[in-house]
């Protein structure tokens, strides 16, 4: 699917939104830049329904968590992670049991990533694409 700039990625987020609940992991994929975070935040300001809610990336914090109108968001950056383990660091077990999880980087988890929607966004052009698998 084409995503022709920002409000494209935007849009993108407020479907994913309205179609998730708690118990449900999205795996967001993609090189540096590719706009994992601008679509977790999309994400996040859909689910909260307030589009001025601060959501900073969690490269640094490794997981950022949210109370929404959808339940607890747990958004994880995995860029940092040096082993798979470090995970549960993070409260990983905790979000699995009662949340909806955002990970982006989700290839650092290996066999540790649950069964997830998976979407890779690619940059194409001057804007993007996003491929959304099961």
């Amino acid at each position: 699917m084409p995503l022709a700039d920002e409000t494209a990625t935007e849009q993108l987020g407020v479907t994913l939104a309205a179609r998730l609940k708690p118990g449900d992991v999205v795996g967001l994929k993609g090189e540096l830049g590719a706009g994992k975070t601008t679509l977790a935040r999309a994400i996040l300001h859909a689910a909260s329904g307030d589009p001025k809610l601060v959501v900073p990336s969690p490269t640094f914090t490794l997981v950022e968590v949210y109370e929404t109108k959808l339940g607890t968001i747990w958004h994880f950056d995995l860029y940092r992670l040096e082993t798979p383990e470090q995970v549960f660091e993070l409260g990983w077990e905790e979000a699995l049991a009662d949340g909806i999880v955002l990970v982006e980087w989700p290839e650092r988890l290996g066999p540790l990533m649950p069964k997830h929607l998976s979407v890779i966004l690619e940059v194409d052009g001057d804007g993007r694409r996003a491929l959304l698998d099961v």
